[in-house]
């Protein structure tokens, strides 16, 4: 749910995924020793009728509605979302501005950083490896990786998974100071796993979620080692391409298609909110340094939920994507993390936040109906990501039984 997820200091929940969750598992959560330790979400009740109401201009009307009450509320410049069921009238708009010192107004069209929802893609080039027999998800990462704090313990299921206890290393004070201090800097992999090396472990492997950037920087190294690709050469190769996603993309650096918006953030080292769009995200790297557009997001939100690509083909096997989909519980009722992807009240999928942009890509499978949410801010609106607020508010709307509702946890720095 990052930016890399890329919160820079901040744990929250609020994301299952984009800051660390700093409270173990629920009681009787056992160490992620294979798929029988798991257990899956399961959705709170809710009320009764039908999964998705239909789209009609009077539903449309209230989604108009709330999405700009949610606007207000959080001080949002501009937000774009798409609401799409088979056999339905679709719902896109976009609202507000996508800079304000010009007043270009916010458009469906427009490239943006996609933060953690990377992790998803990262994540399915690792399950491709599995399925190609060169990779385990239960082999350590110390067989990959050398250097790794418990790396002979911790396997690839619990870096996918969030479980491994390694630090994460966009929580380091020297790291929050080194990117805040030249945001155009570019960071290499192992510079991102000196800062978390530097740390202790925080506890044994499985015996807790965490959600850790630094767990993704090491399946990106797994892919590029056994795939003998750069990571991002990969995922264009192998899953963007055979998925139909051409404005999606890999950054090597700060390139940024046009047009894009101007993002905004407070997470800077005066505090004061500065504009981000030539940011370097070199320092999300396998974690959260993507780039794509609403369109391709639609086409991304049912191919990861289901491993099924556009035309039918698998783009990963039914065995392994039912591995990815045990999602065990976390903290939060209704909410459960699998490898890379979440469960919240029965939608699948991830969000992404980094400084100045967050993204939202759900899907749910009762209905086959996607949700996609990108905005160009990620300055939080009390202990809430604005992305999660609207969230919440379109769901309730259209598909009242299946709220996505993340509460914030304290903040953890």
């Amino acid at each position: 749910m990052p930016a890399v997820s890329v919160r820079l200091r901040r744990g929250s929940m609020v994301a299952v995924l984009t800051g660390s969750l700093l409270v173990p598992l629920t009681a009787g959560a056992a160490p992620a020793a294979g798929p029988a330790a798991y257990v899956s979400a399961t959705p709170s009740p809710s009320p009764s009728g039908p999964d998705v109401r239909p789209l009609t201009p009077d539903v449309a009307r209230q989604l108009d509605t709330a999405v700009q009450r949610v606007m207000r509320t959080a001080n949002v410049p501009g937000v774009t979302v798409g609401v799409w069921t088979p056999g339905q009238e679709s719902y896109v708009r976009s609202f507000g501005v996508a800079d304000r010192a010009t007043g270009r107004r916010m458009t469906p069209d427009l490239y943006t950083r996609i933060g953690s929802e990377t992790k998803t893609f990262t994540v399915t080039a690792l399950l491709q490896l599995v399925d190609q027999g060169k990779v385990g998800l239960d082999d350590p990462i110390g067989r990959y990786v050398d250097g790794v704090p418990n790396g002979d313990r911790i396997t690839l299921r619990q870096l996918a998974g969030m479980r491994s206890g390694l630090f994460n290393y966009s929580e380091d004070d020297g790291f929050f100071k080194a990117l805040t201090s030249d945001p155009q800097r570019s960071f290499t992999p192992q510079q991102l796993l000196d800062y978390a090396f530097g740390h202790p472990v925080m506890f044994q492997p499985g015996q807790k979620f965490f959600y850790s950037n630094t767990n993704l920087i090491l399946l990106g190294l797994v892919v590029e080692k056994e795939s003998g690709q750069r990571l991002g050469d990969y995922i264009e190769q192998h899953i963007l391409v055979p998925a139909g996603m051409k404005d999606t993309l890999f950054p090597d650096g700060s390139e940024f298609p046009r047009p894009h918006a101007q993002g905004y953030t407070d997470q800077t080292a005066n505090g004061k909110i500065a504009e981000t769009a030539g940011w370097n995200p070199s320092w999300g790297w396998a974690a959260g340094a993507m780039i794509s557009t609403l369109d391709d997001l639609h086409i991304w939100a049912p191919t990861v939920a289901t491993g099924e690509l556009p035309d039918g083909r698998r783009m990963i096997s039914t065995a392994t994507q039912r591995q990815r989909l045990i999602t065990p519980a976390t903290p939060i009722p209704g909410a459960g993390y699998g490898l890379g992807i979440f469960n919240v009240q029965g939608w699948i999928g991830h969000n992404g936040s980094l400084p100045g942009y967050e993204s939202l890509t759900i899907y749910l499978p009762a209905t086959r109906t996607t949700v996609v949410v990108l905005l160009n801010t990620d300055i939080d609106h009390g202990r809430n990501e604005p992305s999660t607020l609207f969230g919440e508010a379109i769901t309730e709307i259209i598909s009242p039984r299946h709220v996505f509702n993340l509460p914030a946890a304290p903040a953890a720095r």
